[in-house]
């Protein structure tokens, strides 16, 4: 793999985003590798707990937009919509569904797509340096990023707070919230995560197994795929809104220094 790092210890399997060079952003390619290295996890019976984490100082920037500007900025609806329902709805909604617990390992940056990554895990340890974002209504005028977990990890209140602002919640915010497990210094981070990741695979995985499926399947009768699903097809909607249509026209890059200057929501 190029863009993900694949190593396995002690039962856990550790999924590092590996794009240093840029904040870990997700492109296309790290995103289908992120997909497949959780295949591989969930094949081998070995592996018990999958852990994602970033290489470098942050988690991940979210969406790599410099790609997206070169590749995808003159798609039509048809071809936007098939990329984006596989790449980030899918892919999202795999690591969602993972019959393993996952824990999502954040350091420093944890925007946008980064922030539907992490929090489709079960669980999240944060350094006191991580923040998490989506400024995606602010920069580039569309409805937040393609799967809006925002309100059910913060709440309403909250999310709505987030997504208006286009600011960040810190690690000890999201811990207060109950969005973050565990928050402890940026030295002791790959550790702590491997310490929790190796106490879960301590136990039995088909019980493990079973109560996970039996949490999410409660969020589903409260209405979690289907809020999800239906978010996906608003946000695709929000593509052809005459700001996004804007931005576009100015360029999908630059909406990386477009990020309002609010340090918190």
């Amino acid at each position: 793999m190029e863009h993900i790092l694949y190593e396995v210890q002690d039962g856990v399997a550790r999924l590092w985003h590996n794009r240093p060079q840029a904040r870990n952003a997700e492109s296309q390619g790290l995103l289908q590798e992120l997909d497949d290295a959780l295949k591989m996890a969930v094949a081998d019976d070995a592996v018990r707990v999958i852990v994602i984490a970033g290489k470098g100082e942050h988690f991940s920037a979210g969406h790599d937009l410099k790609e997206a500007a070169m590749k995808r900025s003159n798609f039509t609806v048809e071809e936007r919509w098939a990329f984006e329902e596989r790449y980030y709805l899918g892919y999202a909604m795999n690591i969602w569904d993972c019959p393993k617990p996952t824990i999502a390992q954040v350091n420093g940056a944890c925007i946008a797509g980064a922030f539907m990554v992490a929090n489709m895990c079960d669980m999240v340890v944060a350094s006191e340096d991580a923040f998490f974002s989506d400024p995606v209504c602010h920069t580039l005028g569309a409805a937040a990023v393609e799967v809006l977990v925002h309100p059910w990890v913060l709440g309403a209140r909250k999310a709505k707070e987030l997504l208006f602002t286009g600011g960040r919640i810190t690690a000890r915010e999201g811990l207060e919230m109950g969005m973050v497990n565990k928050v402890v210094p940026r030295e002791q981070l790959e550790a702590e995560a491997m310490a929790m990741a190796q106490r879960i695979a301590q136990c039995d995985p088909f019980a493990l197994r079973l109560v996970k499926r039996s949490i999410n399947r409660g969020l589903d009768m409260q209405g979690f795929r289907s809020a999800i699903q239906a978010h996906f097809d608003t946000h695709e909607l929000s593509h052809l809104s005459e700001g996004f249509q804007r931005r576009r026209a100015e360029g999908l890059a630059n909406a990386i220094q477009r990020t309002p200057q609010a340090d918190k929501a």
